[in-house]
């Protein structure tokens, strides 16, 4: 009608209407479409390894972008950007096999990605080791590390693994000689073995040491990780010195390694035999919160820790038929031993606190 004024209708489907960073987001996200159909819902739904490949060097190329952060193009990654991007390169490489698995079932990768998060966690925030003495580990090829075992559960290997890892010049990852026990229980074993972890014995130990292996021994064993609270501190046999016997043989240092703060962890006052033998145990822990307080008495008691590598005994001037004598393989026990020993009595010493450090 003359007169009326007409309205102006704009099209829902018009970009005429929408402000420019709008139109911009817009059309990258058509873009990233196009490329990747079968990801973006247009396409089977199923991602081939070149489709997973290419999300990721997506993902890097649009870090920049700050989607959701009102940030330029020229703003820094985001950590949730960065987070999504490591996610999905993992998740590509798992895919599509682009990790490597060594002769024991180590598997980098995965340990790096998964298990070191983890324990992390424990390291840093719950026992707060302090690591001292890393200069002492062999920068390149074999070293065996020989470290007292306390506190009924493992934890001082796997943060002895982080110590070396984390503290270490080159992160060398270290090989862990553990109990039979481990590698027979269902799920634990086989985490066991991709975390770089293999069987307690003499073989083993000199393929990892021949290899140019950092390689960790507990020489207590169960001896060590059962003993009652009254006895910390106090080191057990060593054994027959088979440790010893493969260092020598392949020529590699020994690193005497003190702990302290594992024998706090789970404070044993008694070990229930019966119960130990009924269920294929080497020993059945009561501490002040096992079993009593049920699933919370497995959660360790936070101790403050500390890591110290002592200096390495070489063993690069024996001869080749020294690891068969009895004698120098004792000699040379007694004297990691020792120094073990000394070390934990001077460590004791100088800790103002159980729990505070």
């Amino acid at each position: 009608m003359a007169g009326e004024s007409k309205a102006k209708v704009i099209p829902l489907h018009s970009n005429s209407g929408r402000s420019a960073a709008a139109r911009r987001a817009a059309a990258q996200r058509g873009d990233r479409s196009r490329r990747h159909p079968s990801l973006y819902g247009d396409g089977d739904g199923r991602a081939t390894a070149e489709e997973l490949s290419a999300v990721v060097r997506d993902i890097d190329a649009h870090r920049g972008d700050g989607f959701g952060s009102g940030a330029g193009p020229d703003a820094e990654p985001s950590e949730l950007a960065n987070r999504i991007s490591a996610v999905a390169d993992f998740l590509r490489k798992r895919m599509v096999g682009d990790y490597t698995v060594d002769e024991f079932g180590f598997d980098p990768h995965l340990n790096n990605a998964i298990f070191l998060p983890v324990l992390r966690v424990l390291f840093n925030s719950w026992f707060r080791v302090e690591v001292s003495g890393v200069e002492n580990l062999p920068e390149t090829g074999a070293g065996l590390v020989v470290a007292n075992h306390a506190g009924v559960l493992p934890f001082d290997g796997l943060m002895t693994s982080v110590a070396v890892r984390d503290n270490h010049p080159a992160h060398r990852d270290l090989r862990l000689l553990a109990a039979d026990m481990v590698f027979d229980m269902p799920l634990v074993g086989q985490a066991a073995r991709k975390a770089g972890h293999t069987m307690a014995c003499t073989d083993d130990a000199h393929r990892l040491l021949a290899a140019g292996e950092l390689t960790a021994v507990f020489p207590e064993g169960y001896k060590g990780l059962g003993k009652h609270f009254k006895d910390r501190y106090k080191l057990q046999r060593f054994g027959r010195g088979g440790f010893v016997s493969a260092a020598l043989r392949t020529k590699a240092p020994i690193v005497p390694c003190s702990i302290v703060g594992s024998e706090e962890i789970y404070p044993m006052v008694a070990d229930v035999k019966l119960l130990a033998r009924l269920l294929g145990l080497p020993y059945f822990p009561v501490t002040p919160l096992f079993p009593l307080a049920g699933p919370l008495g497995v959660v360790p008691l936070p101790s403050k820790w500390y890591i110290q590598f002592g200096e390495p005994i070489d063993t690069a001037d024996y001869d080749d038929s020294a690891a068969d004598d009895p004698m120098i393989t004792f000699e040379i026990t007694d004297q990691v031993r020792e120094t073990i020993q000394q070390t934990l009595y001077q460590l004791l010493a100088n800790r103002r606190n159980t729990f505070f450090g």
